[in-house]
């Protein structure tokens, strides 16, 4: 069923709580994390003398985790290592700051800080960055944790990264939504069985979403209020 008046294409019935936890992602999400994360990835590929991709193919790199996007471009573990530490390099630097927030979501995100929902960010980018980010965010004290990936990555992909935000909020699939704008983020939230939202202002599309099993299609920000309550 889609609904034009809000932005919103729901898959199957759906279901409403008034004070749902909420799971946020970060990058495509939030934030438009484009220009910092490209660039980082340009600068690990150059600092290893490898070619660096169209800027198309370096978008695609948003989202996984970065061993999971190094890791087909070098035959040693080793590499994909220093690869993710000169990423690193670069992100502490500047990569951190080079991001703009898309319209209107600080005040869809308020909004539902407001109504009683308890929000957290879940991203596969490592915890360090994400909490320096979400810090310097106008609206970053409406989140009450932020689960990121490890350092070392062994934490790193979606479900176990939900699984991390169940654990330190004490609470069950059904009480939460994983709202997101990749597939990998309906993945984590299907894996447990758990309600999400696909967004269409980020890295991923519409078809990407349908095609992970998306529960909900958001068109923009503001439908979020309207879906979730």
């Amino acid at each position: 069923m889609i609904d034009h008046d809000r932005g919103v294409t729901t898959v199957g019935r759906p279901a409403v709580e008034a004070r749902a936890t909420l799971f946020f992602d970060l990058d495509g999400t939030l934030i438009d994390s484009a220009v910092g994360i490209t660039r980082c990835v340009a600068h690990a590929l150059t600092a290893l003398d490898r070619p660096v991709p169209p800027e198309e193919e370096l978008r695609r790199w948003i989202g996984p985790s970065l061993r999971t996007s190094f890791a087909p471009l070098f035959d040693d573990p080793a590499q994909v290592e220093q690869a993710v530490a000169f990423y690193r390099e670069r992100f502490e630097v500047l990569g951190w700051e080079e991001h703009v927030v898309y319209p209107q979501i600080g005040q869809v995100v308020q909004a539902l800080h407001e109504r009683g929902h308890r929000l957290a960010i879940v991203t596969a980018k490592n915890e360090p960055h994400a909490r320096r980010i979400i810090e310097h965010l106008p609206f970053g004290g409406c989140f009450e944790d932020v689960i990121g990936a490890t350092l070392d990555g062994s934490r790193s992909e979606k479900p176990q990264l939900v699984a991390e935000a169940l654990r330190r909020l004490s609470r069950v699939p059904e009480q939460c939504w994983m709202i997101g704008d990749r597939r990998m983020d309906i993945a984590g939230a299907r894996h447990h069985a758990m309600r999400n939202i696909g967004v269409l202002w980020g890295f991923g599309g519409a078809d990407e979403l349908r095609d992970a099993g998306a529960q909900h299609i958001a068109a923009s920000p503001e439908a979020l209020l309207s879906l979730i309550d």
